[in-house]
This record gives structure tokens, sequence and C-alpha cells, in this order.
């Protein structure tokens, strides 16, 4: 069954509950608070339960930061989240979204996203703080045309 949420940019008064579904999933914080303008938060109950978002690079984006609740997982929230920031991403003219998992790559090779060589990414994203060790360097590296 899935969860009904509703969703919406967030906003920095979010930061407390982004920062502790973050650190809930194991993700890092490093770098995703000043990309808050490319959040979505996904609240049901009166709470947020899923946010995600993107670095964005010209025509090109690092997705990062995507967290459900694990109380939620498995119900399609995931899925939800992936199409509001694909069509997020998309609106903003980014044509390829890039992305860093140590524990998702089955989730969003499911979703369209294929494996690809770190050294294939664009070198903007190469320097961002995913690429330059916040991510360790075991990290599946993915992308998907929008």
């Amino acid at each position: 069954m899935k969860q009904e949420m509703n969703f919406r940019p967030a906003a920095p008064a979010d930061w407390p509950a982004i920062e502790a579904l973050l650190l809930a999933a194991a993700l890092p914080l490093d770098g995703a608070q000043s990309h808050l303008a490319n959040f979505v938060v996904g609240e049901a109950d009166g709470r947020l339960q899923c946010i995600g978002g993107f670095e964005q690079y010209g025509a090109t984006a690092l997705l990062r930061s995507v967290a459900v609740d694990a109380g939620l997982r498995g119900t399609g929230v995931g899925e939800q989240l992936l199409d509001k920031l694909r069509g997020l991403a998309k609106g903003q003219g980014v044509g390829e979204l890039y992305l860093l998992t140590t524990t998702a790559a089955d989730f969003f090779g499911k979703r369209g996203f294929s494996v690809i060589a770190r050294a294939e990414t664009p070198a903007a994203l190469q320097a961002s703080r995913e690429f330059q060790g916040v991510c360790p360097a075991s990290a599946t590296a993915m992308v998907a045309k929008l």
C-alpha cells in the first residue's frame, strides 16, 4: 500500500528534521544544508518522513541525501520522492542525474539508473564534497537521463 505524502520544497526551518533523517539513514550531512534550495521534503502525520535533494552543476546534477523514515521503506514513498526530485531537476534544465551510493544501487537500478565508472562523471561533480571524501571511494556511481 502506498503511503500518501504531501511533498513540498524544503525550507531552512526544516533543517533539524532533515538532519535527523540523514543521521538515521547514515547519510552524510556535509554540504547538504548549502543545497536546501534543491531539496524536497515529504510530510505525513504532521512530520517530515522523507527528504531528498540534488546539487546542480549546469545541465547535470548530483542526487544526494535521499532518505525515507525506516518505518515507511518499501511502501512506495522513496519512488514518489524520486519522481518529485526528477521533475524538479528536469524543470531546472538538468538532463543527467548522477549519484553515489553505498547501499541503494538496487533501488536506483530498478528506477532507470545505470552503474558507471566513477571517472565517467563530469568534472564539476567530481569536485563536489560528495566525491571529495564525503562518500567513500567504494561507493557505486550511477546515472540516469531525464
